[in-house]
């Protein structure tokens, strides 16, 4: 276990920490307004300014000892449903524990509401400026904090860590260009790396580039992605009753987050299939629903008939694509197909979450632009488990093999789901990590 300190804080965290507190005020305006669009309440809305909207909980376990506090950040879904899976695996080991979520988005707030655990209570985060963040750990008090994935606030980290909690960074996962741009900031980006009591990277490449911003070399550990330990999406079984009616006995596939550049291979692919498969229908879920009218277009522009589910026109049997433009449901569409290609990878967007497909028993079809999920398609790749394509007639090939050859498709969404398992099983070991280096058994102060 690390017992490095941290240095004195550099002229650039001072500027920093100068300038977000006069912004914050117009910073808070903004951000209000997004979430008052979603219809977020205003008391909600200054939770970005510190202002706690619930009690802090008193967590005690069985016998009345303190039992910690232990605060998550994910930014928004993904990050979000990664601490989810940890929380998930924490909670037995910690018994009475407390935990409490943070992000910045709507989206990311609605889902928490659906699948948080009970002893899991969610918040909008702070800005990243001096008195929010006191305000909010003033209230909150956290034993703990673990920050998800690829966010790194400097005030708010410096800040917690003053406080006596310890912090983890887990799921890390920075791009190049912020690995650039801290690098270009050596000094402070050490100073910021230095606040974390561990560091787990998604991978060894990402652990290394941790380590060269100046992390402690014994506080990195590699982790794999976390993500691999969510709960399986939720499915409307009514929905998906439906859906099997009016599709009847046509085949279906899915092609999940897309984005704008990659309908139109999709499209290609699946009118080019259709001429082996008449009937096959495709279901085409945005990544960003309110694209609809544009991949409507692109699609009609193609001579194939769509149906949009947002407007609630029917799956008929002359129904080429079904536009699924909604959001939370997902989970539903891919319980519907055994055949999933998974968008943000033709386009250069680095690929979006396998384990999801993984966990509801399709297979997986990717372009090469997965670099966000390095880690974790090569070796669903080699289990046979996904294909790699990198344009339409590629794509409709690996589509058409799946359709033609059904023990080839049982075999691999067999392989995808064992690769997954592995890999949710290898975080009982991070798990054993963090209650070691973060202190949290016992409670690190009295609550």
């Amino acid at each position: 276990m690390s017992s490095h300190k941290t240095s004195a804080p550099p002229l650039l965290f001072h500027l920093y920490r100068g300038v977000t507190a006069l912004l914050a005020p117009f910073a808070f305006r903004k951000v209000a307004g997004k979430l008052a669009e979603h219809g977020v309440t205003p008391t909600r809305q200054r939770e970005r300014l510190g202002y706690a909207s619930q009690a802090r909980p008193r967590p005690r376990a069985h016998d009345g000892s303190p039992a910690p506090l232990l605060w998550f950040h994910g930014a928004s879904v993904g990050e979000s449903l990664a601490a989810l899976s940890l929380i998930d695996k924490l909670s037995p080991r910690l018994p009475g524990a407390e935990f409490l979520l943070t992000s910045g988005t709507a989206s990311s707030a609605e889902m928490m509401a659906k699948r948080m655990p009970g002893n899991c209570h969610h918040q909008f985060a702070p800005l990243d400026a001096a008195a929010p963040v006191r305000r909010f750990l003033n209230h909150w008090q956290p034993d703990a904090a673990l920050f998800v994935e690829s966010e790194l606030w400097p005030v708010t980290l410096n800040a917690t860590k003053r406080s006596g909690a310890r912090l983890a960074l887990v799921n890390a996962r920075l791009s190049d260009r912020s690995i650039a741009r801290w690098k270009s900031k050596a000094t402070t980006a050490a100073f910021v790396m230095r606040q974390f009591d561990v560091l787990l990277s998604q991978n060894p490449q990402m652990g290394q580039s941790l380590i060269a911003l100046g992390a402690d070399p014994e506080a990195v550990y590699p982790s794999g992605n976390l993500k691999a330990g969510s709960a399986p999406l939720p499915v409307d079984n009514a929905v998906l009753g439906a859906m099997r009616t009016d599709l009847g006995s046509r085949p279906v596939w899915v092609a999940s987050s897309t984005h704008r550049g990659e309908e139109e291979a999709i499209i290609a692919a699946h009118k080019s299939l259709l001429k082996q498969f008449p009937d096959l229908c495709l279901l085409l879920a945005p990544r960003h629903p309110e694209r609809a009218e544009e991949v409507t277009l692109l699609t009609q522009s193609a001579g194939l008939s769509v149906a949009r589910r947002s407007t609630g026109q029917p799956l008929e049997k002359d129904t080429n694509v079904y536009l699924a433009d909604t959001l939370g449901e997902v989970g539903t569409w891919y319980a519907l197909s055994p055949i999933v290609f998974v968008g943000g990878s033709l386009a250069p967007i680095g690929g979006h979450n396998p384990f999801e497909v993984a966990q509801a028993g399709a297979a997986v079809i990717t372009g090469p632009g997965y670099f966000n999920f390095a880690e974790t398609y090569p070796p669903l790749i080699s289990s046979g488990g996904a294909v790699e394509i990198s344009d339409s007639d590629s794509l409709a090939e690996a589509v058409q093999n799946w359709l033609q050859d059904t023990a080839a498709l049982t075999s691999a969404r067999s392989a995808v789901r064992s690769v997954v398992e592995a890999q949710a099983a290898a975080l009982d070991g991070v798990v054993d990590l963090l209650i070691d280096t973060l202190s949290l058994a016992p409670a690190l102060k009295d609550n």
